[in-house]
């Protein structure tokens, strides 16, 4: 949908739908990752849609939004139950990706709210995300969605 307004045209957006991810959306997720990220990842996300999809081993928490049947977005995370020493059952995010015809019209923003829904309905209290240091972009956007920087240091060794 186009308006246009002089010179300039504006892309309205319909209101994405959120879903549960499926196994058939790996090659949207696939080519939003290589627009955004300039990668290509099939791999990585072949073995995390895998994962994720495993009833046995984990609860699919990951999300698509949809515009008139289209995916143009997507947020993958876990529910920890213990891990890495933490008492406690947590929630982690390590992907979000909105196609870019699609950026800043909020969908990145439907996407985390209901992530963090669906996380508390599972009985999740924190959520943690992964972020860059110079990432400034992802920081200020957890930033306006209410996450601070955690207590636990992320630590990393570099092999030789």
């Amino acid at each position: 949908m186009t308006q246009q307004t002089g010179a300039q045209e504006v892309h309205m957006v319909r209101k994405p739908t959120m879903r549960v991810l499926k196994r058939e959306d790996l090659d949207a997720i696939v080519e939003i990752d290589k627009l955004v990220s300039r990668q290509y990842r099939r791999d990585y996300y072949e073995r995390k849609v895998e994962t994720m999809l495993d009833a046995a081993r984990n609860i699919n928490s990951s999300l698509v939004a949809e515009v008139d049947g289209r995916i143009v977005g997507f947020i993958m995370g876990d529910v920890l139950f213990g891990e890495f020493g933490v008492p406690e059952t947590t929630g982690t995010i390590d992907t979000l990706g909105v196609h870019p015809d699609y950026q800043h019209h909020g969908i990145a923003s439907e996407l985390l709210e209901q992530f963090l829904v669906n996380m508390k309905a599972v009985g999740v209290n924190k959520v943690y995300a992964l972020v860059n240091w110079d990432d400034f972009a992802l920081e200020k956007f957890l930033s306006r969605h209410s996450f601070v920087p955690s207590k636990r240091i992320n630590l990393e060794y570099k092999l030789p």
